[in-house]
């Protein structure tokens, strides 16, 4: 088996002659290419120096004539094709097609270069198979445009007609590559055979297997890099891990104690629905934990696997019908806070996950409305910035500190620890933020100052497919 495939293998001679064979096919075949556009070349030229006198004393007869139209139909114009364009591109007489068939001329190129300096010349391909045609214009004192054009062999045809000798040099390359390869195979062979695969420091024999040995040296640093991704990686799970278990073990705690001093009988009766209370307060904090938990694990799944399909399907999401439902809901929390919410902007609609963008704009309505101050304002802004579908939440709470701005969507982190326990915040808010904003595609900025305020900005990418008319439009809030 070792032995047939070893057989299916080409040798270093046939890859030694079918590179040198390749290499002198495609020299060969350039200079031929080369040759033959410099032969186009003067040919162009010289027609083209012909064409311009031949327009030039043509030019000069209509000059001299009260009808154009009519000196033109009686010259003898040859292989040549001629054409009088108006000052406003109408073709009014064309040697080889009726004018009528003829869309306007103005914007052709050697027509724009005419009535801008009197004479013009382009070069392009013919509607004939294997030729080019050359233009020479002339403004005339008319105000019209005389257009001469005379078809020329392309360089296809000029190459068919060097297929012959170049069939013999491809022939004489043949022979001399498969000479070549067989005398050198010999002698390269050897040095390569003694290459060391296990010190990939080393030299390679030839400078272009240098190449080849440097990247199985780059790849050795590259898995090392990886394993160093894994550790990293492996870390930061044992530290969500560990700040999860801290997060769960405070709650858990407070309720193990409440239960623990009403279950043992050492609350006083008028006490009690404040132990009731604790424990109903906790719960809900832990209930919010696990699911903020959850959430941000699926996400994290889903930018992992690079797969969306744990959320459902993508579906079209009215931005300000979000912001309005979220406003409806955390209205009572506001009041308590004595902070005020507003809604403003137009119906802006992009394709996504309905669930996941509202929690998306509920974590930022909840934090402006936590980190607020009483009296305080959390305007919720639906519009275009630059095309894209945006929505804003800016308040007017205690800020965050320039040195924080830069960890505020880190898990667990807190800039006011105290205030964010108090009133129910598990620390995972903005996470969830800025990973929902990333399984959408969108661009997520945060500008703050300490006492004024902070704004979020969450930019979502153009939608990529029709949405329905009953989604879109330009609602007023």
């Amino acid at each position: 088996m070792l032995r047939a495939q070893a057989k299916s293998q080409a040798t270093l001679a046939d890859r030694m002659f079918a590179t040198l064979l390749t290499i002198s096919v495609i020299s060969a075949t350039i200079a031929t290419v080369a040759s033959a556009f410099l032969h186009q070349a003067t040919i162009m030229g010289e027609a083209l120096g012909e064409l311009g006198h031949e327009c030039d004393v043509i030019a000069s007869t209509l000059n001299a004539s009260t009808n154009e139209v009519s000196e033109l139909e009686s010259i003898e114009l040859g292989e040549m094709r001629a054409t009088l364009v108006s000052p406003d591109g109408v073709v009014l007489y064309d040697s080889l097609v009726e004018p009528g068939q003829l869309l306007e001329h103005r914007n052709r190129p050697e027509i724009v270069a005419a009535n801008k300096s009197g004479t013009g010349s382009s070069v392009r391909a013919s509607d004939t198979l294997g030729n080019v045609s050359l233009y020479q214009a002339r403004l005339l004192d008319s105000g019209n445009v005389l257009r001469l054009s005379v078809d020329r062999a392309s360089v296809f045809v000029i190459l068919l007609g060097d297929l012959g000798i170049l069939g013999v040099v491809l022939l004489g390359l043949v022979i001399l590559s498969w000479v070549a390869s067989r005398k050198l195979a010999s002698r390269l062979v050897k040095p390569i055979l003694q290459i060391d695969t296990v010190d990939l420091t080393s030299t390679a024999p030839y400078e272009e297997l240098q190449p080849l040995t440097n990247r199985l040296a780059e790849q050795q640093a590259e898995l090392v890099r990886q394993m160093e991704d894994l550790r990293s990686a492996d870390s930061m799970r044992r530290e969500f891990t560990a700040n999860v278990t801290h997060e769960l073990k405070t709650p858990i705690a407070s309720i193990m104690g409440a239960s623990e001093l009403l279950r043992d009988g050492f609350v006083l009766e008028e006490d009690v629905p404040d132990f009731a209370a604790r424990i109903n307060n906790e719960s809900q904090r832990l209930s919010a934990l696990v699911s903020d938990i959850l959430t941000l694990s699926r996400l994290d799944e889903s930018e992992r696997l690079q797969n969306q399909d744990s959320f459902g399907t993508a579906e079209p999401v009215d931005l300000l019908a979000v912001a309005r439902d979220v406003e409806s809901r955390m209205a009572g929390r506001a009041d308590s806070a004595e902070v005020t919410l507003q809604v403003e902007g137009t119906s802006q609609v992009v394709v996504g996950f309905p669930h996941i963008v509202d929690e998306l704009v509920a974590n930022l309505c909840s934090n402006s409305i936590r980190y607020n101050k009483p009296g305080g304002l959390v305007r919720m802004w639906v519009g275009e910035l630059e095309g894209h579908p945006t929505i804003q939440v800016s308040d007017t709470g205690i800020g965050i500190p320039q040195e924080a701005q830069s960890k505020v969507f880190e898990r667990f982190y807190r800039v006011e620890t105290s205030r964010s326990r108090a009133s129910g915040g598990t620390g995972l808010g903005l996470a969830i933020v800025k990973h929902a904003a990333t399984l959408h595609g969108a661009d997520v900025t945060l500008e703050s100052e300490v006492g004024k305020g902070t704004t979020v900005t969450i930019c979502f990418p153009k939608p990529t497919r029709a949405i329905p008319a009953g989604l879109s439009g330009d609602r007023q809030a």
